[in-house]
């Protein structure tokens, strides 16, 4: 009987050996799916130069914050959700922890020099804009705050912030969207906000966000397709006023570098080579292309909803003291802190600050992009 007692009991222990060895090697290749996603999104990151810019250019940075709602109940809109009683539990606390997220981002993107002009798009009001750059360590860089309200039914705007030292405000419109086919329908407004870069060159940004893909890509794509004729309408404008007009363009469009919306409406390129006077040129259209970096993922796959479009002249002008595009050109920022493992579909993916109503205290379910703009010596 002990004989067997013991062959029961070694048995056993061989078991338990083998489970944690599987245990082991699961985490292990685990680990290395991490490292190897990791390795894929620090391309996102190799050209990154944390260097201050010294007076010589700036660093632009358009960022969708996740909804970014204030905790205080606002009866006309849909915000009910990201309230203290809401479906979310949205509480000054958790409010709080996403202003300082948000500014951690701000600082890691901008390396040595905070980014001089900084577009949003997922801010409830000029509110949660104000508490980003007076609430959090911004305060002593003395960003000024851009927005108007628009009409979008969960009360979601663009908005921006600058730093008035770096660009100094000329004026800014909100262009309304009244669609043709649907005066019902509502949306974000686009914000265009022209300034002086250093005291030199007039450079005029244009900070969207088009409507969702709700309802499939053919039903929604009209809506997209519309608002970007807006916004090459006033690209047009100032083309026509000033042939060498300094353009860019931030903000998730919703739709991929090659959807009609972009290359056929607002005549956005992929290929720098390719451009003409009075085009414009899409850095997420090259950045796209590679299959494991993305400002976002959707299901497993990556992709660039988020875009920096820049006109001709901030690629060909050589000028003296004129502006110019870095030769670095747009870059998504995939820094490690932002992303997390994903569970479902494997490797990384942006860390966001909710998961349906779960709170997971991350940043956003998109990763910042940005540009630098420099003078030519």
């Amino acid at each position: 009987m002990r004989y067997l007692f013991i062959a029961v009991f070694c048995l056993l222990f061989q078991f338990v050996l083998q489970g944690q060895d599987s245990t082991t090697i699961a985490t292990e290749k685990q680990q290395q799916r991490l490292e190897s996603a990791g390795k894929a999104l620090d391309l996102g990151l190799e050209k990154h130069d944390a260097s201050p810019r010294l007076g010589k250019g700036i660093r632009v940075l358009f960022y969708n914050t996740e909804n970014l709602f204030h905790p205080e109940n606002d009866s006309l809109k849909r915000d009910d959700d990201f309230t203290p009683r809401g479906l979310k539990g949205w509480s000054y606390y958790r409010y709080n922890q996403k202003l300082s997220n948000i500014y951690k981002v701000i600082m890691a993107v901008g390396g040595w020099e905070p980014p001089a002009i900084i577009g949003f798009c997922e801010v409830e009001n000029k509110k949660t804009l104000d508490d980003v750059v007076n609430q959090t360590p911004l305060k002593k860089f003395g960003y000024e705050v851009i927005h108007e309200e628009s009409p979008d039914r969960r009360g979601i705007d663009v908005g921006l912030i600058y730093r008035p030292e770096k660009f100094q405000y000329i004026s800014h419109e909100a262009i309304n969207v009244t669609f043709p086919f649907d005066s019902s329908l509502k949306t974000r407004d686009i914000l265009h906000v022209k300034g002086i870069v250093l005291g030199k060159d007039t450079l005029s940004v244009f900070v969207n966000h088009w409507p969702s893909r709700w309802g499939g890509q053919a039903k929604s794509e009209p809506k997209r397709t519309y608002v970007a004729s807006l916004v090459r309408k006033e690209i047009d404008k100032l083309y026509a006023a000033n042939p060498n007009a300094k353009v860019v363009v931030l903000g998730d469009l919703n739709d991929y570098s090659d959807n009609i919306s972009l290359t056929e409406v607002l005549q956005a390129k992929g290929d720098m080579d390719d451009i003409q006077e009075g085009q414009l040129y899409n850095y997420m259209s090259e950045l796209g292309k590679n299959w494991q970096l993305g400002s976002h993922k959707y299901k497993g796959h990556w992709g660039t909803l988020d875009h920096i479009i820049v006109s001709e002249p901030l690629l060909h002008d050589i000028r003296p003291n004129h502006l110019k595009a870095s030769q670095l050109g747009g870059q998504i920022f995939a820094a490690r802190f932002l992303l997390s493992e994903d569970p479902q579909y494997l490797g990384l993916q942006p860390f966001r600050t909710y998961a349906g109503p779960r709170f997971l205290g991350g940043f956003s379910d998109h990763l910042p992009i940005y540009i630098d703009l420099f003078y030519n010596e």
